[in-house]
């Protein structure tokens, strides 16, 4: 079977990809196209796999009409969502059902020849990627990336990363298309997809460290380096009692170096509790410990006096909070809204929604594989795609 696909055809899938069904009247009226026309690039994805008849659709008068889906199994994703000490591998079809996924530790700071070689490693052990055929692989890491080449810019916490083009390395050893994204950014792109609201959206990732992703008019907005939202290595001043603490990027004063999951685990253990990690940070906060408490209350004071400007700027709809800190849930946002609310303008802030994530554990994930299905379907990747993998069987 072929896998050359015409570019009408291609135009034909990407838009049926983007909506639930279409049928035959829907296309042509939709595109302007001839019925022949509409039937011919029907017919060859179909031929193809990657459209299904999925059953006519009622109507009140005349025969009904067949409806045409995106087959999402027609192929699958492959995914490494890393961050500063853990990452996910996972491996979904093309709209993000998980066929297989674990996770393992990482340590970002290694560098990128120790990471991307456990990247390598853990995707070979997923069990289900033999079994379809993948189309592209989707990373996502804790620093700034340049688009579309996938290139490393100046990561603050990431030594050795500066100037790599991720897919330059990688493509070659997974044999498939590789796309990298911003951690938060991903994050960001799953909240708006996982909602179905393309709204405006400041999400802000609290974990080890702190990131966030922003969503204007319904695009994910990068910056000229791809630094947009790069919110952790900011500078906050004498957030806390007369200093500045050293942060991991070797600057003083960051918004990270007060806010962090790894700054909240310092400063407890400095105050005599067993803390080593975000996650024991989050453990005490849930058993009630009033140290925790107390310190991921003033945390987010100082995220939300450090956002209050992009609230003002970008006016979004929502603030949506993501990462392990997320879990402590109010303890965290009270802080926040109390200084977004002083700090920001009255009209910005009059109908914000300050809320976690309604998807922390995949928002990352729904990010990445939207992402991928769509660079996937553009112009003049479809047929690299398919020519590399084969089109799918019926």
């Amino acid at each position: 079977m072929s896998t050359m696909v015409s570019e009408g055809a291609a135009e034909l899938l990407r838009m049926i990809a983007g909506s639930r069904t279409e049928t035959r009247a829907s296309i042509a009226h939709d595109t302007g196209w001839a019925r022949g026309t509409v039937n011919a690039r029907l017919d060859e994805l179909l031929d193809l796999g990657l459209v299904i008849d999925v059953g006519a659709t009622g109507g009140s008068r005349g025969r009904p009409a067949a409806r045409f889906a995106f087959e999402p199994t027609a192929g699958s994703l492959l995914v490494a969502d890393v961050g500063a000490s853990a990452a996910r591998f996972a491996h979904c079809d093309l709209r993000g059902a998980v066929l297989s996924q674990h996770e393992a530790p990482i340590d970002i700071a290694a560098g990128p020849e120790t990471v991307l070689d456990t990247v390598v490693a853990e995707l070979g052990r997923l069990p289900s990627r033999d079994q379809v055929p993948a189309w592209a692989l989707g990373v996502s890491l804790p620093g700034p990336i340049e688009h579309p080449s996938g290139r490393v810019v100046s990561p603050p916490i990431m030594t050795g990363w500066d100037g790599l083009e991720v897919p330059r390395v990688l493509e070659p050893r997974v044999g498939v298309p590789v796309l990298v994204e911003n951690d938060v950014n991903a994050m960001a792109w799953g909240e708006v997809v996982s909602t179905g609201r393309m709204r405006d959206l400041l999400f802000l990732k609290v974990g080890t460290g702190v990131g966030a992703g922003i969503v204007v008019n319904g695009a994910l907005l990068r910056g000229a380096q791809g630094a947009a939202g790069d919110l952790g290595h900011t500078h906050v001043g004498d957030a806390g009692p007369g200093r500045q603490p050293l942060c991991r990027c070797g600057k003083r004063g960051c918004v990270e170096a007060y806010a962090g999951g790894w700054a909240m685990a310092r400063d407890l253990t400095e105050a005599g509790l067993e803390v080593e990690t975000a996650g024991d940070v989050v453990e005490r906060v849930l058993a009630g410990d009033p140290l925790a408490v107390d310190r991921v209350r003033e945390a987010g004071r100082v995220l939300g006096g450090a956002i209050a400007s992009a609230v003002s700027l970008v006016n979004p709809a929502e603030i949506v909070v993501g990462g392990q800190l997320s879990d402590v849930g109010d303890h965290l946002l009270a802080g926040m809204r109390e200084r977004v609310a002083a700090y920001a303008l009255p009209l910005a802030t009059r109908d914000l929604v300050i809320r976690t994530s309604s998807r922390p554990q995949d928002a990352g994930l729904i990010g990445l594989v939207d992402t991928m299905t769509r660079w996937a379907l553009e112009p003049g990747r479809l047929g690299e795609v398919l020519s590399r993998v084969g089109a799918p069987q019926d």
